[in-house]
């Protein structure tokens, strides 16, 4: 029984050292993962738009087409 006391506690061995190498490659995974994005790290590099801002964005485009409409509206007058 000595031989299989010393076969488990080789094996915790390994495994607790498996363990950690996987924590630094875990690691380093995440830092390398992040280095391509934009402001905020987001995954998937998307960049969301708060609804207060795309209603701002929205109503300062309607009012650049209803600024051109009126302008064709006295062309064609």
């Amino acid at each position: 029984m000595p031989n299989l006391s010393k076969t488990v506690n080789e094996l915790r061995s390994e495994r607790n050292r498996l363990a950690r190498e996987l924590d630094q490659l875990d690691e380093a995974i995440s830092v390398l993962s992040g280095l391509g994005k934009g402001a905020g790290g987001r995954r998937g590099g998307k960049r969301r738009l708060s609804a207060a801002a795309r209603k701002r964005i929205a109503d300062a485009q309607k009012a650049r087409w209803a600024k051109w409409k009126a302008k064709q509206q006295k062309r064609a007058a």
